[in-house]
C-alpha cells in the first residue's frame, strides 16, 4: 500500500506539469483555434525566467575581507551580493535562497509580453490557415526559441535549487498512519502540486465567475455572434493567449528545482502534453486537466521496477498506448466536443 501511495504522489507531481501545459494549450486552441506546438517552449522560457532571476539576485561585487587570508597571509578577495549590501547579510541571503518562488514575480510580466508578441507577431497570421500549417510554423518557432536559449545559456542543465526550508523530505506516511520512513516524499514536489492546483482553480474561477471570462467562454462557443454584439473578442482572445503563456511559464519556473532547466525541456514536455490534450478532448479544459493527472499517475505506476521487469520500456510508451486505446473507443477524447478537429 505504501508503494501504491508513493506512485500516486509521483503521478500527481508529473500530472501537475502535464495538466498546466495542457491547460494553456487548450485555452489557445479553444479561443483562437490554433494548434500551438510552441507551447512547450513557453514552459522552457518560464524555467529560464527562474534561472535568470536567480542570477540577477546573485549579482555581486568584489571586496577585500580582512578577516580571511590565503596561505601566504594576504587578505582574501570575496564576492558579496548587492542584496546583502542593501538589505543586510541575513535578509539578502534569504532573498537569494527564495529565488525560485520569487521568480514568479519576474516570470508573469515576461511571459505575458512573450505571449502578446508571439500572438500579434506570428500566430494571428495563421488563424484561418489549415492546422497543418499552424503545427509547422509553431514547431519551427519552438526550435528557434530552443536554439536561442542554448546560445545564451549553454546546452547543459542548470541546477536551480528550491529554498533550503523545502529542500528536504516529508514523512508523508506518518500522516496516513504508516510506520515512520514508510513514505518519504520531497517537500518541493508537494509544493508544486499545491501550486498547480491553485493555478488550475484560478483559471477555472476566472473563466467561470468573471465577466471577462464569461465573454471569452461565449466567444469560444460562438465567436461570430459575440462579435456582432459589439464586443472586441479578438482583443480578449489575445489577452487569453498571454494568460495561457503565463500559465505555462509559471509551470516551468516552479518546476526548476525538480528538473534542472535545459534548452530541450520544452520539446520533452510538449509531446506528452499534446497527447494529454488529445486524450482529454481538443478544446475541453476539464478534459485537459483530468487527462493530465490520469496519464501522470499511469506513467508513474509504469515506471515501477516490478512493472518494468515484466514489460521493459513500458514507462516510455504507456501514455501513447493509453491514448490509442481511448481514441479508438472515444475518438473525441474523454471530454471532447462535437465538431472540434473533425473537419
Amino acid at each position: 500500500m505504501d508503494a501504491i501511495i508513493l506512485q500516486i504522489l509521483n503521478g500527481l507531481d508529473k500530472g501537475s506539469a502535464y495538466a498546466l501545459i495542457a491547460l494553456g494549450l487548450t485555452l489557445i486552441f479553444g479561443t483562437l483555434g490554433v494548434v500551438n506546438f510552441a507551447h512547450g517552449a513557453l514552459f522552457m522560457i518560464g524555467a529560464f525566467c527562474a534561472v535568470t532571476f536567480s542570477r540577477l539576485l546573485q549579482l555581486s561585487h568584489e571586496i577585500v575581507d580582512e578577516t580571511r587570508t590565503d596561505f601566504l597571509g594576504n587578505p582574501l578577495k570575496v564576492d558579496v551580493p548587492y542584496l546583502q549590501d542593501w538589505f543586510g547579510p541575513e535578509t539578502g541571503a534569504a532573498i537569494i535562497d527564495w529565488a525560485v518562488p520569487l521568480s514568479i514575480l519576474f516570470a508573469i510580466p515576461v511571459m505575458l509580453l512573450v505571449g502578446f508578441v508571439m500572438e500579434r507577431g506570428l500566430i494571428k497570421h495563421f488563424y484561418k490557415r489549415p492546422h497543418a500549417d499552424q503545427i509547422l510554423v509553431t514547431f519551427g518557432l519552438a526550435i528557434v526559441l530552443g536554439e536561442i536559449i542554448k546560445a545564451n545559456y549553454g546546452a547543459n542543465p542548470i541546477p536551480t535549487p528550491a529554498p533550503a526550508a523545502f529542500s528536504g523530505s516529508l514523512d508523508f506516511g506518518v500522516w496516513l498512519g504508516f510506520d515512520e520512513n514508510a513514505i518519504i516524499y520531497p517537500y518541493w514536489r508537494l509544493i508544486y502540486f499545491l501550486f498547480s492546483a491553485v493555478i488550475i482553480a484560478g483559471v477555472f474561477a476566472f473563466l467561470q465567475f468573471t465577466t471577462f471570462g464569461m465573454v471569452v467562454r461565449a466567444g469560444m462557443a460562438d465567436r461570430e455572434t459575440v462579435g456582432l454584439l459589439g464586443i472586441d473578442i479578438d482583443k480578449r482572445f489575445t489577452i487569453m493567449f498571454g494568460l495561457a503563456a503565463a500559465v505555462a511559464g509559471l509551470a516551468g519556473a516552479m518546476y526548476t528545482p525538480i528538473l534542472s532547466p535545459n534548452y530541450n525541456m520544452g520539446m520533452d514536455f510538449l509531446v506528452l502534453s499534446f497527447v494529454v490534450v488529445v486524450v482529454g478532448g481538443m478544446g475541453s479544459l476539464p478534459g485537459a486537466v483530468l487527462a493530465g493527472f490520469l496519464l501522470g499517475i499511469l506513467q508513474s505506476f509504469a515506471s515501477m521496477n516490478e512493472v518494468k521487469s515484466l514489460l521493459p520500456g513500458i514507462d516510455q510508451i504507456i501514455i501513447y498506448l493509453v491514448a490509442i486505446a481511448i481514441l479508438l473507443t472515444r475518438p473525441r477524447g474523454l471530454m471532447g466536443r462535437r465538431g472540434v478537429m473533425e473537419e
